[in-house]
């Protein structure tokens, strides 16, 4: 059995996720596609991940591959999360995930809007809601949510959750029936309203805001070509990771693993899967610094860290495992970081890696205060080390 050790996984992953200078690639199509999709639940993320991988990190190249030659677009993928897909890669992930997503959401959502005295018969007030929804969308052409809902009297509707808690709210029907529309394929998210870091997003029909149509997969092909695209790149890795980053059940993921022939191998005593024409050696890259932001695809790339988060999990992830801004040196996490109000940088080191190192951070750190050009933002999700750094 092909025994992988730890270094070789770390040198993998600085040349396979783009981070050691070598690896960088020339458009971002071709980084989302390489990662097997950018995280973009934090929209920050997207043009930070970008950044760091990016030949010329030119700001504008993000903003003109999601919104002038959309050539990627933003749509909920694997774990009913946010990712950022080339088109391509974007039908794939729709057979591979978001399909069996919006049938659970579909059904989870009528039997809340039953119990919630919306309708009796939750089913059918979700397909008149999403009919009417995606009427009123076609003929306006793109429009934000709020506008919509004004539009569309059903989607004023709300749902009160949590009675006599301290966390009580409401919850509209807008965001359940876009959130729907968008699963099924039949909307999609445009440019939002502000700017680079936010989420109020414009709503516009499939066929008028893609290019092309997303290629179609049937869900037998599709999860194993998934599965052996995520091994290329973040394998070898446990049966677990897979599954976790995926969201399929087990047998899910066992059966996709077992379509494309993917093999044992040994990670360090711990029993891992490979695929078959993968086991030749990884000659290390040249040591390389890297400041990931909140969620970064590689940060969040695994289920199992250790082997290169170390013990910084308490200071860099918030309770619920949500990943922030990381400091990376040579295929490991050493450090955060965070933005001041001034658009500074600001970082710490959580361990000692050496004098050479800790110049190579410090210079991947005026790289990017001088890339955010006096912009700072907070992560979505704020973890220990980030909020203490920004005070």
């Amino acid at each position: 059995m092909r025994r992988i050790s730890v270094e070789e996984r770390r040198a993998r992953l600085g040349q396979r996720h783009l981070l050691a200078p070598t690896s960088r690639r020339d458009g971002v199509p071709e980084v989302a596609n390489g990662l097997v999709g950018l995280h973009a639940t934090d929209p920050a993320t997207v043009y930070l991940a970008a950044r760091a991988r990016l030949s010329d990190p030119a700001f504008a190249a993000v903003e003109a591959a999601l919104y002038d030659a959309r050539s990627v677009v933003r749509m909920i993928g694997m774990r009913r999360t946010m990712f950022v897909l080339p088109l391509e890669l974007a039908g794939l992930v729709r057979a591979a995930c978001t399909e069996s997503i919006a049938v659970a959401q579909r059904r989870r959502y009528a039997k809340l809007i039953e119990q919630g005295g919306i309708a009796t018969d939750g089913a059918a007030w979700l397909d008149d809601a999403c009919a009417t929804a995606f009427a009123a969308l076609e003929e306006r052409g793109g429009a934000y949510g709020g506008d919509l809902a004004r539009e569309v009297p059903l989607l004023r509707e709300k749902l009160a959750v949590g009675e006599g808690k301290r966390w009580a709210t409401s919850i509209g029907m807008t965001t359940w029936v876009l959130f729907l529309l968008a699963a099924e394929g039949r909307i999609v998210r445009g440019r939002p309203r502000g700017g680079w870091k936010s989420s109020q997003w414009s709503w516009w029909p499939a066929q008028s805001w893609l290019r092309e149509p997303l290629p179609r997969f049937g869900v037998e092909v599709a999860r194993p070509e998934l599965a052996r695209r995520w091994l290329a790149v973040f394998g070898p890795a446990l049966v677990g990771d897979l599954k976790w980053w995926t969201g399929w059940n087990l047998g899910q993921t066992r059966a996709a693993l077992e379509a494309i022939g993917a093999v044992e191998v040994d990670l360090d005593g711990s029993p891992g899967v490979a695929l078959a024409d993968d086991l030749e050696r990884t000659a290390a890259p040249e040591p390389w610094a890297a400041f990931l932001p909140a969620l970064d695809p590689t940060v969040m790339g695994w289920k199992e860290r250790s082997w290169y988060l170390g013990d910084h999990g308490p200071a860099l992830f918030d309770r619920s495992g949500n990943a922030g801004p990381t400091v990376w040196w040579d295929g490991r996490i050493v450090g955060g970081w965070t933005t001041r109000a001034d658009g500074a940088v600001a970082y710490r080191l959580l361990e000692d890696v050496g004098a050479a190192a800790a110049a190579a951070v410090e210079s991947e750190a005026a790289r990017l205060t001088a890339w955010l050009d006096g912009s700072s933002f907070v992560p979505r999700f704020q973890t220990p080390l980030q909020r203490e750094l920004a005070a």
